[in-house]
């Protein structure tokens, strides 16, 4: 049964004054929506379930930068449906929109730097000599582009949410907090956008088996199912992403009264989802997995500066150390 969060409404007071006994729910909520307990509860377990095979995984195979940047996303996520689950249950006091709105909008910036960490190694294991761009610009330029977009988001997030206060219709907010929360979105997107176009094009450089790299190490690596099925969940990971920030920027673009914003089923969808299917390829077709103990061997940071593993690893067949 559907709560009417319209009933007992009373305008005259100002919403920081508000009570659940002076003022009705519309007055405190900031969407036209009651937050699901269920589905928020849902989610909320569901990525903190996620945090203990990662920390797992990564204690075997050693993969501490993913794990670090997948479990604070998992986290970040974890505590921002707990804010949703304050809202519903305290709708007068701002602490759970704050967090919420927050940790809700960075969260996968944390999950797009553990897939831009794999790509990276993935070069390395492939053949650095296929890659227009060497695996060290590749990764400072993402990671920076990723400090930009959660620097972003999250001082946006914090002033639009700190700022929201009285109206007449129930929520107001400061517009410049959300246009630079939608700034940071958007940059994301085109983040996000250029790593599908770099993957493409190295993807397509090794479409010749004959010139990839030879170590022996390396090709048993690419010649696992694991090796196959983790670089595809990469894929739907990354798209999943991308779909959860245009649905982000575009909710945001009609303010906190636009109908976007206002819609639990398009956020639970293209948000909550979206997000839940990628923390699931990212966890379920772990790097560790599919390198099989090469993922610190396949760090470009190991390797000599200038060649790395080029030409003459593909021609010998020597993996340096």
């Amino acid at each position: 049964m559907s709560t009417n969060i319209y009933a007992g409404c009373n305008y005259s007071i100002p919403r920081d004054q508000c009570t659940a006994e002076t003022c009705c729910l519309a007055q405190g909520l900031p969407f036209d929506y009651l937050p699901s307990a269920a589905g928020n509860l849902a989610l909320a377990i569901y990525f903190a379930v996620l945090v203990l095979p990662q920390l797992g995984l990564c204690a075997y195979y050693r993969t501490w930068g993913y794990m670090v940047s997948m479990v604070v996303g998992l986290a970040l996520e974890v505590v921002g449906y707990v804010g949703r689950l304050m809202i519903r249950y305290n709708p007068f006091n701002n602490n759970g929109f704050v967090i919420y709105l927050v940790t809700n909008t960075i969260a996968p910036v944390f999950l797009a730097a553990a897939i831009y960490l794999c790509l990276t190694r993935t070069i390395v294991v492939y053949g650095q000599h296929h890659s227009r761009i060497h695996p060290k610009w590749i990764a400072m330029g993402f990671m920076t582009s990723d400090f930009v977009s959660l620097v972003l988001q999250a001082i946006g997030a914090g002033a639009a949410a700190s700022n929201k206060g009285a109206s007449t219709g129930g929520t107001s907010t400061s517009q410049v907090g959300i246009d630079v929360m939608i700034v940071g979105l958007v940059f994301q997107v085109v983040s996000l956008s250029c790593f599908l176009l770099v993957c493409a094009d190295f993807a397509w450089r090794c479409r010749r088996r004959d010139n990839l790299d030879m170590c022996a190490e390396k090709v048993q690596i690419r010649q696992r199912w694991t090796m196959k099925a983790f670089l595809a969940g990469l894929l739907l990971a990354t798209v999943c992403i991308l779909i959860r920030s245009i649905f982000r920027a575009a909710e945001l673009s009609g303010g906190f009264t636009g109908s976007l914003w206002n819609n639990q089923v398009d956020f639970m969808v293209l948000d909550g989802a979206m997000i839940g299917l990628a923390a699931l390829c990212l966890t379920v077709l772990h790097p560790g997995v599919a390198f099989r103990g090469q993922w610190a061997a396949a760090d470009w940071t190991f390797r000599r500066s200038g060649k790395g593993v080029d030409e003459e690893d593909a021609v010998t067949g020597k993996d340096r150390q």
